[in-house]
């Protein structure tokens, strides 16, 4: 169903606002994401177990990364509360500890590819000597060796990411604008359906939805385009 492949990004410092949107949202939602603001800031912990109590999915954005026996500690943490989704950065040692202690739990463990406010030129004055696509295409390969659960990447490369790891593995893309909203800081984006069509299996929404006048009516919307125009989602 297209309402368990939206999930909207609860970018917010407080659990007030966090909780105020979710409480609009409604049952027309039913996956949150919750990263590093609300999650250091706003007691994004308590709120993210307080929503699975009450039947939520919940994606914690983390974007681990530390030493095996860390990353280990933390995955196992953060299993525990029933969450669906947490990411780790895509570097082979990290989702292979991260594999491992989410192993025999309901935690999907996302590899964290490339942020989709970086290009070419921000590759190349961060020391890479890949281009974007290269360095995807890379860490998808990685991913799937560590049997993980999914991989983070921008629409624009999800059908590349596709052929790598199969139909199995989630593929989740943020950055995604509905028609006429303004892109932000994002500089690899796409419509929904556009996302879908190119081999996401999740979309992540956040501002074009929270900032909204009628949050409530902007995700529907974005639900009703992902079912009339994703062909994934037949």
């Amino acid at each position: 169903m297209a309402e368990d492949r939206l999930i909207v990004a609860l970018d917010f410092s407080t659990r007030k606002k966090a909780q105020e949107i979710v409480d609009i949202l409604g049952d027309s939602v039913s996956f949150y994401k919750i990263g590093y603001e609300l999650f250091y800031g706003g007691d994004g912990l308590e709120l993210g177990k307080e929503l699975i109590k009450q039947g939520k999915k919940v994606f914690f954005d983390l974007k681990l990364l530390d030493i095996e026996n860390t990353v280990e500690k933390a995955v196992s943490a953060i299993a525990k509360t029933g969450a669906s989704f947490l990411t780790v950065h895509a570097y082979p040692k990290t989702m292979g500890a991260a594999a491992r202690s989410a192993a025999g739990t309901s935690l999907k463990i996302l590899g964290v590819t490339v942020l989709t406010s970086l290009d070419d030129d921000d590759m190349m004055n961060a020391g890479y000597d890949r281009d974007v696509a290269s360095l995807v295409g890379l860490r998808a390969h990685q991913a799937s060796l560590a049997k993980i659960g999914g991989i983070v990447c921008s629409p624009l490369e999800a059908a590349m990411v596709r052929t790598l790891i199969g139909e199995e593995m989630a593929v989740v893309t943020p950055g995604i604008r509905p028609k006429g909203a303004q892109i932000n800081e994002q500089k690899r984006s796409m419509t929904p359906s556009e996302a879908l069509n190119n081999g996401a299996s999740h979309i992540v929404v956040g501002r074009p939805i929270t900032n909204a006048a009628d949050p409530k009516s902007a995700a529907e919307k974005i639900i009703d385009e992902m079912q009339n125009g994703g062909m994934r989602l037949a």
